[in-house]
């Protein structure tokens, strides 16, 4: 198995534990209004396909794609039932 591949499975899967998505989502939902959780969650996807590179990564990925879901209700409640949050308590509509 070649170097790269190694570092993009390693990455892909710290990125995909569910404490440190967690923690990614709560920051977003803490800090950032809702129109703006799908233009960050948008870059990070964009930055997450050049994860090859030193700077970006492959976490980037997961985190965009949830980053994203804050902002579509039905998926909203998929993911914090997923990531163990109340979505009812949550809730932005």
């Amino acid at each position: 198995m070649s170097r790269l591949w190694r570092r993009i499975v390693a990455a892909l899967h710290k990125a995909f534990t569910k404490d440190t998505l967690r923690r990614g989502v709560k920051w977003g939902e803490e800090n950032l209004p809702p129109g703006v959780h799908s233009l960050l969650g948008g870059l990070l996807l964009i930055g997450g396909v050049f994860g090859f590179l030193p700077i970006l990564g492959f976490w980037m990925i997961p985190l965009g794609a949830a980053l994203i879901a804050l902002d579509i209700p039905p998926l909203r409640r998929r993911l914090m039932a997923w990531l163990g949050g109340d979505p009812e308590h949550t809730a932005r509509n």
